[in-house]
């Protein structure tokens, strides 16, 4: 799933390729994509006639500014957006089209059909799911060590849970939380609670610096995820556990081993992540 440093990517180059441009048709093929207004056709005619004043980014949404409207948009699994000549062949499981006035398309493909739209009257977009509710971004000036530490400490469950949460900090997924619980030197399964101040330091130090270097390698490409433009993210050559089970720690030397939590893939080191015994 696109992460914050994958669907920022795909934000920087989609203004380059269609702010300015005016819709003049959208062709919803598979309307279970759009969540607001409930009837495609709906979302189809709000959409005529309006132009893509900016496009910013929440967390791991991105949000088309119209002229009267904003146009929520999640990739979720294997969502992609492409800006084509109409004449260009469609590549398959393209599922929502929207054709400019200058002739260009602004496609969305999903092999898997998880992606999500809304279109919400402008200025409204933040009070009303699916944004409402997500907590600070990593880079917003309230995401701070004392905040993190004390949205841990409230909670008791497993502190890779606890950052994959969006409402604590939004945009963190599976790929950039257990690198920065690598780099941290946290084990994943650690009781929130537990997590002290000079811990939950370094997590946010982490969590800033991983997602920043992730972004200038526009983001990871572990299977299929390309940028707006068809290229591929380098952050996963850096990466020092997510995909490397049975290699060397690039740290210590250890074994990398996967574990599950809460469900989830999960890549640690056991010795530069070790969990504590727990107190008798």
């Amino acid at each position: 799933m696109p992460e914050l440093p994958e669907v920022e990517t795909v934000r920087r180059t989609l203004i380059d390729l269609a702010v300015g441009k005016t819709v003049a048709i959208t062709d919803v093929r598979w309307p279970n994509i759009i969540k607001h207004p409930e009837e495609p056709a709906q979302f189809q005619d709000a959409l005529a006639g309006e132009t893509i004043q900016n496009i910013t980014r929440r967390g791991k949404f991105l949000i088309f500014h119209l002229n009267h409207y904003a146009l929520v948009s999640h990739l979720r699994m294997e969502g992609k957006f492409s800006v084509n000549a109409q004449s260009e062949p469609e590549a398959p499981h393209t599922h929502v089209v929207f054709t400019f006035t200058d002739g260009t398309q602004l496609r969305y493909r999903d092999v898997r059909k998880f992606g999500t739209m809304h279109l919400f009257e402008k200025g409204t977009e933040n009070g009303l799911a699916p944004l409402i509710g997500l907590g600070p971004e990593p880079f917003d000036v309230t995401f701070t060590p004392d905040y993190l530490y004390e949205r841990l400490q409230r909670t008791s469950r497993q502190v890779k849970t606890a950052l994959l949460d969006q409402i604590i900090v939004t945009g963190l997924g599976n790929i950039y939380v257990d690198e920065v619980l690598f780099r941290s030197h946290i084990h994943p399964h650690r009781v929130s609670s537990t997590i002290t101040e000079e811990e939950a330091e370094r997590i946010h130090h982490y969590t800033k610096s991983v997602l920043a270097e992730a972004v200038e390698r526009g983001g990871s490409t572990i299977r299929t995820y390309v940028n707006s433009q068809g290229q591929k993210g380098t952050f996963q050559e850096v990466l020092n556990v997510y995909g490397r089970t049975g290699e060397a720690c690039v740290e210590c030397g250890a074994e990398i081993v996967k574990i599950k939590t809460g469900g989830r893939g999960t890549h640690i080191c056991r010795e530069c992540q070790p969990l504590p015994e727990p107190l008798s």
